[in-house]
């Protein structure tokens, strides 16, 4: 069934308004004055195909939780009993009343989320876009130059390496046929731990020889057992016998996969998990999905941001990219800034600049490419500040739908920043006042302005 309807509340003898507890001036007060909440309610109709069962809860509580979250960098959990003690999170969200108890169960974040899709998302995205041009954050005219640029979203798995896979996929598959009530010839519960363990100890020493020899007698024992289950796959129960056939497929992948390999599984829990180089000399690898992310040239608001499974070529990716700038903006970019990854990635109608961009150059335009890099410390801020760092979301969709929210949360980090400095302006104007003959204060009030 549909959301429930957005009734208006009357007065309560007893109880006094949320808008006349807080202050009207905090920061987050007047971001919500500042979102246009209703084009959730008719955007996100759509998503609820039944007419039947108990209406679902507002789509404002749900888009304000989610906005909260990625905001302040903060679990399904930790959102929602936030939420209970914090007034100005409530009137954020839409009540009208101090509640003392959690609106949804945290679990409800994960059903919403699938159920709005990367579509519903967007429209996420798409309004601190507007709430950062209707808070003076950028200016409609900076929308007509981006920059685009690639980085890595890091999945929440252990570091893989072939000890610990091959071990976690055998203990999975004994405990599956321990569930199934079938008997293995034997388990390796003794052997296979220890052979991992000395596996660890061999390549910190750096005794590689001895290394290998015992990696190969693991994957004698997990064949084993991949082999008898394979044998009394048949004998399974059938609500135990998907799960079993899918794990035995990943053992078979861990089995036959070679060092040099590419789309090796890295992990049995998201095998959507791809190894991915940077360049980083700190990291030179990491495991995730690579992101997009376009921001506007001046001010690094996020204009764009999708996940890239399959790790494509960034030069292959732009055309997208700038498709979903023109989607969530309701505007096309006339100047792309990127790095040399994106070379032989033209789009037709707008120009594409580098750093070895050499045809008609001038002054403005060379200050603009070494602008470029102005798009490092926001993904920077996106990972510290933010849940970019590390996605705890399942599969692919729950990649697309972090690197949304992940976006969603920089706005409002930006948009909040900006309101907090124009308060600070008002504070200073109002209560002090500089000498004529002192010029570091004077100095000091045009920085805030």
């Amino acid at each position: 069934m549909g959301p429930k309807p957005n009734v208006p509340k009357s007065d309560d003898l007893f109880r006094q308004r949320l808008e006349d507890l807080v202050n009207s001036t905090h920061p987050l007060v007047q971001l919500t004055r500042h979102i246009d909440w209703s084009v959730f309610e008719h955007e996100w109709m759509g998503f609820f195909p039944s007419q039947r069962g108990r209406p679902a809860v507002a789509p404002r509580l749900v888009a304000g939780l989610l906005y909260l979250q990625h905001t302040f960098a903060l679990s399904d959990e930790e959102v929602v009993w936030r939420w209970v003690e914090n007034p100005y999170w409530q009137l954020f969200c839409g009540e009208t009343w101090f509640q003392h108890h959690p609106p949804i169960d945290p679990s409800s974040l994960t059903r919403w989320r699938q159920r709005i899709g990367a579509e519903g998302m967007q429209w996420l995205l798409a309004q601190t876009i507007c709430a950062a041009a209707l808070a003076k954050v950028i200016r409609w005219q900076s929308l007509n130059k981006v920059i685009v640029d690639s980085t890595v979203q890091e999945k929440a798995i252990a570091y893989p390496t072939d000890s610990k896979l091959l071990n976690r996929g055998r203990e999975h598959l004994v405990k599956l046929v321990t569930d199934a009530g079938l008997t293995l010839r034997q388990n390796y519960n003794r052997e296979a731990p220890k052979l991992a363990v000395k596996i660890a100890r061999y390549a910190h020493a750096k005794q590689y020889k001895r290394m290998r020899s015992h990696l190969k007698k693991l994957k004698t024992l997990v064949g084993r057992v991949w082999r008898d289950v394979s044998r009394q796959l048949a004998r399974v129960p059938e609500h135990l016998k998907p799960k079993v056939a899918d794990l035995l497929y990943k053992v078979e992948r861990l089995l036959k996969q070679q060092p040099k390999d590419s789309h090796k599984l890295y992990s049995l829990h998201a095998p959507e998990v791809e190894c991915i180089g940077k360049g980083k000399a700190r990291q030179p690898y990491e495991f995730g999905v690579k992101v997009s992310v376009a921001t506007t040239h001046r001010r690094g608001l996020v204009v764009g941001m999708r996940s890239l499974p399959g790790n494509p070529y960034d030069g292959h990716t732009l055309h997208a990219a700038l498709e979903q700038v023109k989607n969530l903006t309701k505007q096309q970019p006339k100047e792309v800034f990127v790095d040399l990854g994106y070379r032989g990635g033209a789009t037709p109608g707008i120009k594409v600049y580098h750093r070895k961009f050499k045809r008609g150059i001038t002054a403005r335009l060379r200050r603009d490419i070494r602008r470029r890099s102005a798009i490092e410390p926001a993904i920077g801020h996106m990972k510290n500040d933010g849940r970019l760092r590390r996605n705890w979301l399942k599969g692919t969709q729950g990649d697309a739908f972090h690197a949304l929210l992940c976006g969603c949360g920089h706005n409002l980090r930006m948009i909040l920043r900006k309101l907090r400095l124009f308060l600070a302006l008002i504070f200073v104007r109002l209560h002090w006042q500089p000498a004529d003959d002192d010029k570091t204060n004077q100095h000091l009030t045009a920085a805030y302005a």
